[in-house]
């Protein structure tokens, strides 16, 4: 069992959220300035595809447990019968273009705007909906001290996820049993040793996987 000091989950909500905030702020007004063409692109397509508004929005848990709207590419056409918010890579709701975008990560580029406008971070907690970050207990519940994350060591190590997911009997249980605290225990980990330099490192992790 890992314990975790206070003053260590402490340090960066007090010393190193400006310097992070900076960072975000930068990059993400730098990513939308050469990446607004393909977002625009992806969401016609999308638009197309879906017969909807080819953005997707739902309500995450953010910073200190405030929902916010996270804005994606669509990459699912809803089915009457499947209502669960576990997705497996054979889902039947994914469209053709949406597996494309899913892959490439496409799909996650009108996040900046979620960083730009202080919802999120380039690195963090992945945001979760209703039912797992606002149900953390104790120390644990730092997590939702910091912004969540665009990607994070939590997401790399589950880039497959969808695809682990397909795999089991009890996808929803077994996310909620197995990869979830895993995810909590990473990420608490990440809080701790926090530093400029690991966040550049995962985000050149991320681009480069």
């Amino acid at each position: 069992m890992i314990t975790y000091r206070k003053n260590e989950i402490h340090e960066l909500r007090t010393l190193h959220a400006f310097q992070k905030r900076t960072f975000d702020i930068f990059f993400a007004t730098f990513g939308l300035l050469i990446l607004w063409w393909l977002i625009l692109i992806s969401w016609v397509c999308a638009s197309f595809e879906t017969r909807s508004n080819g953005f997707f929005t739902q309500k995450r848990v953010g910073l200190n447990g405030r929902m916010f709207s996270i804005i994606k590419i669509k990459t699912m056409r809803p089915i009457s019968n499947i209502e669960t918010t576990v997705t497996k890579n054979d889902d039947p709701r994914i469209t053709v273009l949406g597996a494309f975008f899913r892959k490439t990560k496409i799909d996650e580029l009108p996040q900046l705007w979620n960083i730009l406008s202080g919802d999120m971070s380039f690195v963090g907690p992945r945001p979760d909906v209703r039912g797992f970050a606002d149900q953390l207990k104790g120390i644990e519940r730092s997590i939702l001290f910091i912004r969540p994350g665009l990607t994070g060591p939590a997401s790399l190590k589950y880039h497959d996820e969808e695809k682990l997911l397909a795999k089991q009997d009890d996808p929803e249980t077994y996310n909620k049993n197995i990869i979830w605290p895993d995810k909590v225990r990473i990420n608490m980990n990440y809080i701790c040793n926090w530093s400029l330099k690991t966040d550049i490192y995962y985000i050149f992790k991320t681009i480069c996987r």
